[in-house]
C-alpha cells in the first residue's frame, strides 16, 4: 500500500486502541453495496481495526462474520419514519457499546438514523454515494436523498456520481473521494476457470459449438436495455451467432414475457435465449465472446463492464455514466449511443469481423486496465485511507486521482 493510501492509525493517536468503523446498510442479501461492505469489513479486520456492520440481516451475514467482523441485526431496511426514529437510539447504543469512531452509511434510510446517532455520540459520519437516486417531485425526494452528501467525507463510486452530487446537491469538491468499485481477481480470473465449469454451463444453456456468443448480464428490468439488444440483433440479421440474456426477472414476469414476445416477432428464437440468474459468472464470461451493457439510463459504475474485462472479454457499453470511466473506448471495447439499436448492431458486427490477434490484444489491454484501477484491494485501500484521513483530522481538500492507462503510463 502506498503512503498516500496508508490506512495506518497509531493506537496512541486513538486513545490506546485501534479504531472502530460501523457500516450501516439495509440488508446483507445480494448486490454491489453489500459486497463492498463485506470486502471493506474484511480489509479493516486484516488491518487490525474493528469492523461492525448493522443491517437487517441476510444470507451474507455468515460471510461477514467469517471475515472477523461483528454484525448487529437491526431493522435498517425499513423506511417507516417511526422505525427510522427508533433506529437512532438503537444505533446510538451500538456506537457506545463498541466504541465506534466512524459511522459509514451506505443507503439513505439507514443514513438518516446513523447521522442522528453519530451527532448524539460525537462519532464521525461519512457516506458512500452509490447511485443517482430518483428525485421525484415537490422537493421531498431531493431532501431525502441529501443525507448522502452530509458526511465529513463522501465516497462517490465514479466520477459520474461525483459530478452528479456536485451538480444536484451542491456537494463541495473537497469532501468528495472518488473510489471506484473493485472486482475480486481471485474469483474473476480466466486462469482459474476450469474447462469442466465452462462445459457444464454451456450444456445447461444448450449452447451449440462453433457459434460466437454475445451476453448481456443484468436483472430483467427495462432500463437494462435487453429490448435494445434484441432490436440490434434483428437489424444485424445473422443467425450464426447466439445471444444470452442472463439475469433474474425478480418477479417482473410481465417484462420477461414482453422480451419473449419481441424475440418471437423478430424471428430470433434460435439466436436469443433468456436464462435465469447465474451462480458462476466467471464461467459465463469465459464461454462468451463479447459482453454487452445496453443500459438506457446511466450506470452509476457498471460492475459488468469491469468483470468482463477482468475475464479478458471485450465489452460494448452505452456511452454514459460509469462505463465512460471503466472502459477504454475503442481499445478494450466500444461505447455506443444509448437506446440506439442501429449503433449497437454496428458495434456487434464490427467485433464479429475482428481477427483473432485483434481480439487478443483487446482482451489483454482490458485485463491490464482492470488490474491497474479496479481491484478489490485498490478499493479497500482507498476506503481505509479515507477513514484514516478523517481520524487524523486532516482538513478536507479537493483531490483528483487519475485512472492508469496501461498503454500510456
Amino acid at each position: 500500500m502506498s503512503d498516500s493510501n496508508s490506512a495506518s492509525i497509531d493506537a496512541a493517536e486513538n486513545g490506546g486502541r485501534q479504531p472502530v468503523v460501523l457500516q450501516v446498510l439495509p440488508a446483507l442479501v445480494t448486490g454491489g453495496v453489500e459486497r463492498g461492505t463485506i470486502e471493506v469489513a474484511q480489509a479493516l479486520c486484516e488491518a487490525g481495526w474493528k469492523a461492525v456492520v448493522a443491517s437487517s440481516g441476510g444470507p451474507m451475514v455468515r460471510e461477514l462474520t467469517r471475515a472477523g467482523a461483528v454484525h448487529v441485526e437491526l431493522p435498517m431496511a425499513s423506511k417507516n419514519p417511526l422505525v427510522m426514529r427508533a433506529n437512532v437510539k438503537r444505533l446510538e447504543q451500538v456506537i457506545r457499546e463498541h466504541g465506534v469512531d466512524i459511522v459509514h452509511a451506505r443507503s439513505r434510510a439507514p443514513a438518516w438514523s446513523a447521522l442522528a446517532a453519530a451527532n448524539r455520540t460525537g462519532a464521525h459520519f461519512m457516506t458512500t454515494f452509490h447511485g443517482t437516486y430518483n428525485l421525484g417531485g415537490f422537493g421531498f425526494k431531493h431532501w431525502y436523498n441529501s443525507v448522502m452528501v452530509r458526511g465529513e467525507r463522501v465516497i462517490a463510486i465514479s466520477e459520474f456520481i461525483a459530478e452528479h452530487a456536485r451538480r444536484i446537491y451542491g456537494l463541495a469538491a473537497e469532501r468528495i473521494r472518488v473510489i471506484h468499485r473493485g472486482v475480486d481477481l481471485a474469483r474473476f480470473d480466466s486462469n482459474r476457470v476450469s474447462q469442466e465449469r465452462i462445459i457444464q454451463l454451456a450444456s445447461r444453456w444448450r449452447l451449440p459449438d462453433g457459434y460466437p456468443v454475445i451476453m448481456l448480464p443484468g436483472r430483467l428490468t427495462r432500463w437494462k436495455g435487453q429490448s435494445v439488444l434484441i432490436e440490434a440483433l434483428a437489424l444485424l440479421g445473422r443467425h450464426d451467432i447466439r445471444c444470452l440474456l442472463v439475469g433474474s426477472d425478480q418477479g417482473r414476469s410481465g417484462y420477461r414475457q414482453e422480451l419473449m414476445d419481441l424475440i418471437k416477432r423478430r424471428a430470433l428464437d434460435d439466436v436469443i435465449h433468456i436464462v435465469d440468474e447465474c451462480n458462476d459468472m466467471p464461467a459465463a464470461y469465459m464461454l462468451t465472446d463479447v459482453v454487452v451493457s445496453a443500459s438506457t439510463d446511466p450506470e452509476a459504475f457498471g460492475r459488468v463492464v469491469v468483470e468482463a474485462q477482468a475475464m479478458g472479454r471485450p465489452v460494448i457499453a452505452t456511452d454514459h455514466g460509469g462505463p465512460r470511466e471503466s472502459l477504454l473506448a475503442g481499445r478494450s471495447g466500444w461505447l455506443v449511443d444509448p437506446d440506439d439499436p442501429q449503433a449497437l448492431a454496428l458495434a456487434i458486427g464490427r467485433f464479429l469481423d475482428l481477427g483473432g490477434e485483434e481480439r487478443q490484444h483487446m482482451a489483454e489491454l482490458g485485463q491490464a486496465f482492470v488490474r491497474a484501477n479496479f481491484t478489490k484491494e485498490t478499493m479497500c485501500a482507498k476506503t481505509l485511507a479515507v477513514y484514516a484521513e478523517i481520524l487524523s483530522g486532516t482538513p478536507p481538500v479537493a483531490r483528483q486521482d487519475w485512472l492508469i492507462d496501461p498503454e500510456r503510463s
